[in-house]
């Protein structure tokens, strides 16, 4: 019996030990690993220095956009050319592809779409080479009978109270001078520089 007791004692205290030892060797771990910042956007390779820090909401006529992300690629590049594939996306002769992570929410009294019935752009991305135009939103062919998709938005519609967090892409060719956000509904329109125009 005290044999017994013994193996047992000496069994908890070997997995005492060991649970501690890998606590330990845990703890030492984290603290040399550095934390790594969240990476929420590139425009600064494009000469974009924020003057503002994302997430950034806009709202106009009760509706509200939040941009949370964005990432602005080289159509060319391995990116751009997986997420067309991925969504169907037709790049043509654009510049540059632009994905967004989003969140609207309609707190208007009535309902907001933008589809067959509605073709007005609720919201418009503007990097202000005037001259080649805003970016546009660009379709992803096998989304688009999905309404309101989580993936990569096309045709939506949101009831008053409604809200959706989503991922749509743009097309832009053009110089990056600065990067306003502008919204717009029921006849209102608000606008919000990103980065703010600096006498180019």
């Amino acid at each position: 019996m005290k044999k017994i007791m013994m193996k047992a004692m000496l069994a908890t205290t070997l997995l005492a030990g060991s649970i501690l030892g890998q606590v330990g060797s845990a703890q030492a771990t984290a603290a040399a690993k550095p934390t790594a910042p969240i990476m929420r956007d590139n425009l600064s390779k494009y000469g974009l220095v924020k003057d503002v820090e994302l997430p950034v909401t806009v709202t106009a006529g009760g509706l509200s956009y939040t941009l949370e992300k964005i990432m602005i690629f080289d159509s060319k590049s391995k990116d751009a050319q997986v997420l067309s594939k991925t969504y169907g996306y037709n790049l043509g002769n654009a510049q540059y592809f632009i994905w967004t992570k989003i969140t609207v929410e309609n707190k208007s009294g009535s309902m907001v779409q933008q589809n067959v019935k509605d073709l007005k752009d609720k919201w418009r991305l503007n990097f202000g080479d005037l001259s080649k135009g805003e970016a546009y939103t660009s379709m992803p062919d096998k989304m688009t009978d999905i309404k309101n998709s989580k993936q990569s938005l096309w045709d939506w519609s949101l009831k008053s109270g409604e809200k959706l967090s989503t991922y749509q892409a743009y097309l832009y060719t053009g110089n990056f001078n600065y990067f306003k956000i502008r919204v717009d509904n029921r006849n209102n329109s608000i606008s919000k520089y990103i980065v703010e125009p600096k006498g180019y």
